[in-house]
């Protein structure tokens, strides 16, 4: 590895690059990082760098947390390693690099707090059972002038939504995108205005569950730093405004048997394909306490804004928080995939991915029931038309979120008992700053926190 990563630096420096982005995300979905000289990052490579062993307790607004007995104490120290197969120069910051960062104790042994290594077991599980996962990420994001306070005062963009025109005064950053995506090796399916003030959507495309929670960091900084250099900026917060639209960041997940999709059906998913959606449905309360696990993911839960605000799934229904994307004879069966759209930027990638495969494989390992979809928005039904039909809305609270969590053993145990207990803390410190805050100040707070 040493050589290996030599030799990579070695090439780097030769095209000016001078050091290397460190990445991970915590368990609030902030990517952070630290910078290596591109001298040190065989080094690194070899026996990591140090860092604090707080970082899975820092909140969502970088305060430190000792709820958590794990990590109480400002003591300890840990190792950030380089992922070196996923190293890649930034086409939009040239002089950079970036790899995503495992986390390992300061003995070099394996970390319990390190979310990527989490996913990295759902996956092994999944091999052993002879399934392959296929996943990829839709990111909405809200694009302003930079140095705005107000982005709905200030759009970056004047719409209409989808059209083509939204676009034209943000040729050049759009540009950047195509071009900075393809130079990072990130491939977008498609780019367009959105429905919500400014906002824009890109997808990315399908790869196995770990490279798509490695692109999803890689796609941030990605956007971050082609904004930047267009003069703009960009949220990719739950809400932007308490009036419109949010921003979801979906997940579409597949799941693959002796390489035939099992989600594939004559119209709907059968047998281990439709288990598979029934897991998810059953345990969709715990997961979306960590696949949108802020204050204003509770926030942005609403119906009648596509974000999934009750309990249920559908055929290409976009109200649904679990859409079905059935195959077509155009397409082909290998199209068909699962939506999540509770999900958004404060969810760290490699646990939200985690979770729902775990959800999923229990769903098929115990053939979990599925039942009728719904094709309808049920916020716009009765009280007691929705309770006849068991359809519940999720958690609309942290404390209801956590309820969830601990109530499913399948979503919590995937997380590990040192892993849930800081998740959960830094979750219950985030309450507490959101308890004395009102709505509009809580959404403020989180506009560039992603």
């Amino acid at each position: 590895m040493t050589k290996a990563a030599s030799a990579a630096a070695k090439d780097l420096a030769a095209t000016g690059v001078s050091g290397v982005h460190l990445a991970w995300a915590d368990n609030n979905g902030i990517p952070r990082s630290r910078i290596v000289p591109i001298g040190g990052l065989a080094a690194a490579a070899d026996r990591g760098i140090g860092a604090t062993s707080l970082f899975p307790v820092f909140d969502s607004h970088d305060a430190i947390t000792y709820g958590h007995a794990g990590l109480s104490t400002p003591s300890g120290d840990i190792r950030l390693v380089p992922v070196m197969e996923r190293l890649r120069r930034l086409s939009g910051q040239p002089s950079l690099a970036w790899a995503p960062a495992r986390q390992l104790a300061a003995d070099g042994s394996p970390w319990p707090y390190c979310q990527r290594s989490v996913l990295e077991r759902q996956v092994a599980e999944a091999t052993r059972r002879g399934l392959e996962f296929r996943a990829g990420y839709e990111l909405e994001f809200t694009v302003t002038p930079a140095g705005s306070t107000d982005v709905v005062a200030a759009p970056g963009h004047p719409g209409p939504a989808y059209s083509p025109h939204a676009l034209v005064g943000l040729d050049g950053f759009v540009a950047a995108l195509l071009h900075d995506f393809a130079a990072n090796r990130l491939e977008i399916g498609q780019l367009h205005a959105e429905y919500g003030v400014a906002q824009l959507e890109l997808s990315l495309a399908a790869t196995d569950p770990v490279s798509a929670a490695d692109d999803q960091l890689l796609a941030r900084q990605t956007i971050h730093a082609a904004a930047h250099a267009h003069g703009l900026a960009v949220s990719f917060a739950p809400l932007v405004s308490l009036a419109a639209a949010g921003n979801g960041w979906h997940l579409h997940t597949s799941v693959h048997h002796r390489g035939a999709n099992l989600l594939a059906g004559e119209g709907l998913p059968v047998d281990d394909g439709a288990a598979y959606l029934g897991g998810l449905l059953r345990d969709l309360p715990a997961l979306t306490a960590v696949t949108a696990p802020s204050v204003p993911s509770t926030m942005r839960l609403r119906p009648g804004f596509f974000a999934g605000a009750y309990a249920f799934w559908g055929v290409e229904n976009r109200e649904a928080p679990l859409r079905y994307v059935p195959g077509s004879a155009l397409l082909g069966p290998d199209h068909a995939n699962v939506e999540l759209k509770a999900s958004d930027a404060s969810a760290n990638p490699y646990l939200a991915l985690a979770v729902v495969l775990a959800a999923g494989m229990a769903g098929i390992e115990d053939g979990a029931p599925l039942p009728a979809p719904i094709g309808e928005d049920p916020g716009g039904w009765t009280e007691g038309e929705r309770e006849t039909r068991g359809v519940l809305p999720l958690p609309a609270s942290p404390a209801e979120q956590d309820a969830a969590l601990l109530a499913s053993p399948r979503v919590s145990g995937a997380l590990g008992d040192e892993l849930l207990g800081a998740f959960r803390a830094v979750r219950a410190s985030d309450a507490v700053w959101a308890a004395d805050r009102t709505p509009e100040q809580i959404v403020a707070a989180h506009l560039w926190r992603y």
